[in-house]
């Protein structure tokens, strides 16, 4: 069994803590993604898998060892850095190989496996280059080859699409994902970019502050985040957060007040905060939708649909709404309806997400 299993890890520089005693387990061949804003600790959590940094208090198991103590070329893992970290004197074939040589691979074996890697990542034309001959792509995926030729148990991924253009990102996204489903291999993603957290991840880890935030599937976390930092980290544009007031049946914001599931004469009154995510609304009068009036701003067209940017009773806000190919009919919107059951609650002073229905 190649999983990871980080119980209570601490890390510290001198008094200065930045990893707060995080409990997270890895199962064998999960794609799991760390997630959160530069400096809540994710990079730092990769590093101390990888063993670039030492583990100040807790226990780090790979494989059912402890790895505390271990060094980084004993510990059986493979790490994609974001800055690809190439020979630029070595072609493709040499960058991908170094590695086995070092670990005096029989020169037969190393050449089968560069070739089987190569055209795995479809490298195969581009072996006798060196990086500077290479667009960005095709370096992440040397980087990548040079790591899967390894065979390791576990691959880390720190930022490894933070260099590339918007469409590349977009393409190596796909090829990460088919090669994870192809190789099988326990992969450890951290990226500040939810998108890519969303579209890679088996699990999504969320972190701040040296913390974990919530655990969970891309869905689970889109659909049910556990505070308002959740739910307004995931999602793009992310869920919008507006102050209200609980009454008998839903909550007011303003003068206006939407319908809720699970409102009661117990809660009136309550402060809370109302998550209202942009894709759960609609421009027509549907069954137990409530209307939120809108003063809209702007209208941005992205293609099969748009951004409306407004404001709700003060506050600013963005909806998405289907453009059906044209985008003239949105600038006229003065509402749009949300169902009471899409409504998200969180508590006013904690930011804990709340079910009154339970």
């Amino acid at each position: 069994m190649s999983g990871v299993d980080l119980t209570n890890i601490v890390k510290k520089y001198g008094s200065f803590q930045v990893v707060h005693g995080i409990d997270l387990m890895v199962a064998e061949k999960e794609f799991v993604v760390l997630v959160g804003p530069s400096g809540c600790g994710k990079s730092t959590t990769l590093r101390m898998i990888a063993g670039l940094e030492e583990i100040t208090d807790g226990d780090l198991t790979i494989d059912g060892r402890r790895m505390n103590r271990i060094a980084p070329k004993d510990r059986d893992v493979a790490m994609v850095f974001q800055n690809y970290a190439l020979y630029p004197h070595l072609n493709v074939a040499d960058n991908m190989a170094f590695g086995l040589r070092i670990r005096k691979m029989p020169k037969a074996e190393i050449k089968t496996t560069i070739d089987d890697v190569a055209a795995i990542l479809g490298l195969t034309d581009y072996l006798d280059r060196r990086p500077a001959d290479l667009s960005g792509g095709q370096r992440q995926r040397v980087a990548m080859g040079r790591a899967i030729v390894r065979h390791p148990k576990v691959f880390l991924f720190d930022e490894p699409l933070s260099n590339l253009d918007a469409k590349l990102r977009t393409q190596m996204r796909a090829e990460i994902k088919r090669l994870h489903k192809r190789l099988g291999v326990t992969s450890i993603y951290v990226t500040h970019d939810q998108v890519e957290a969303m579209t890679l991840a088996d699990r999504i880890v969320v972190m701040n502050d040296g913390r974990i935030e919530q655990i969970g599937t891309p869905m689970e976390l889109f659909n049910n985040p556990v505070n308002t930092f959740v739910a307004g980290f995931l999602g793009s544009p992310p869920m919008n957060q507006v102050k209200g007031t609980l009454t008998h049946t839903g909550v007011k914001v303003g003068n206006t007040e939407i319908k809720i599931d699970g409102a009661s004469a117990t809660q009136v009154g309550r402060q809370v905060v109302v998550g209202l995510r942009p894709e759960h609304v609609t421009l027509s009068v549907k069954e137990n939708t409530s209307a939120i009036p809108i003063v809209l701003d702007l209208v941005e067209p992205l293609g099969s649909e748009a951004l409306l940017h407004g404001r709700f009773e003060g506050n600013e806000v963005v909806f998405k709404a289907e453009t059906n190919g044209d985008i003239g009919h949105l600038s006229g919107v003065t509402e749009i309806h949300v169902a009471s059951s899409l409504v998200k609650l969180f508590d006013g002073e904690t930011g804990q997400a709340l079910n009154l229905g339970s």
